[in-house]
């Protein structure tokens, strides 16, 4: 999907059809990440979506398709009408999932969110151990609470993920979380490249560098037929040109009967198959690229998706400037556009954390 036909190695599509929306159901957070993209803090905060517009937010996505749905936060589990609105979106037709941290995955709360059709959770683990975990975390308690929540939603019947979001600080751990989390009998592992907004400025110099980048997503490509578990790299969209240069130099074809989903897509997704709404109902096309497209209080948010003129923009590419303009992986790579909004100023800028130059045939 989303293809550029002058580019090779995509499939066809077209680049507004929308496969996943993550919904910021509140601000409000149990945690105090030292990543958080939203800085959120444990406290109400004014002028969230009401049931009301989140029922109505839901019968507008279900317009564009049988779409994904991300119940994120903040901390989602602290919306006292959080299992009628999964509810509501799972009798729309919706595939309805959440982004819990965790720690108040509950027995009970496990079983409402599989009462309430929740098909799939996601949980961060950004360490193998509580001593990286809970300072990541900011939070004594935290990876024990994860490891509960874990427990809890496995005994409901809930398949879950694990998410992780990679820094200097804990780079040396991602193989022992990857066999975490095929010990825990994870569905999947996600595996997410810092992008520096948020409480995440404060941390920038924690971020992997380009060498670090690449060789990181070399390895993960390198563990995708040694674990029993789907992975995929978010926020990392070179991740899709190193598995077509991986690919071509092991002389494989990609299809999704040899590379499963990760032939059907691309890299950044921002605007064109996925987008964002804030607590207030801001759409962006992600968490990290904000950049507001329309209020869904104030319009629907079918509008906002088909006619928004960033949203437009970033279905462009021929708009990209810098490398990423002539790069033959732009259709399925695309650079991180929050990346670049953050380090220039123009959301349609070169990705700064990428060591390719367009035409280098030598494989990554």
């Amino acid at each position: 999907m989303h293809a550029n036909n002058s580019h090779p190695g995509t499939t066809s599509g077209k680049r507004d059809t929308l496969r996943l929306v993550a919904w910021e159901t509140t601000r409000s957070c149990n945690l105090n990440c030292i990543h958080c993209r939203a800085a959120a803090r444990n406290e109400p905060y004014p002028g969230e979506l009401s049931t009301e517009e989140a029922f109505r937010l839901m019968g507008d996505i279900r317009k564009l398709g049988e779409v994904i749905v991300i119940l994120t936060g903040g901390e989602p589990l602290l919306r006292k009408d959080i299992f009628d609105i999964a509810k509501h979106g799972t009798d729309l037709g919706l595939r309805m999932t959440m982004a819990p941290n965790g720690t108040l995955v509950t027995p009970e709360n496990a079983e409402r969110m599989a009462d309430a059709g929740i098909k799939r959770i996601s949980i961060s683990l950004d360490g193998a151990t509580k001593e990286v975990h809970d300072a990541f975390r900011a939070m004594p308690g935290a990876f024990e609470g994860a490891m509960q929540g874990v427990a809890n939603a496995k005994a409901a019947g809930i398949e879950f993920q694990i998410n992780t979001t990679i820094t200097k600080k804990n780079l040396e751990e991602i193989p022992k979380i990857l066999d975490l989390a095929v010990s825990l009998g994870a569905a999947a592992h996600h595996i997410f490249l810092l992008v520096p907004t948020g409480r995440g400025k404060e941390i920038e110099e924690t971020a992997i560098d380009a060498v670090q980048y690449e060789e990181t997503l070399n390895w993960f490509y390198d563990q995708r037929d040694k674990v029993p578990l789907q992975l995929k790299a978010t926020c990392a969209p070179h991740y899709y040109r190193i598995l077509r240069q991986r690919a071509k130099a092991e002389g494989k074809t990609i299809s999704p009967a040899t590379h499963g989903l990760d032939a059907m897509t691309r890299g950044c997704l921002g605007g064109i198959g996925f987008c964002f709404v804030s607590h207030v109902g801001e759409v962006q096309p992600c968490g990290f690229l904000e950049t507001p497209c329309g209020n869904v209080k104030e319009s629907s948010f079918v509008d906002i998706w088909q006619k928004s003129p960033t949203l437009l923009r970033l279905r462009d590419y021929d708009q990209l400037t810098g490398k990423c303009g002539p790069c033959e992986y732009r259709a399925v790579c695309g650079g991180c556009r929050a990346r670049a909004y953050e380090a220039t100023g123009d959301f349609m800028a070169e990705e700064p954390l990428c060591q390719y130059q367009p035409g280098d045939t030598r494989k990554s």
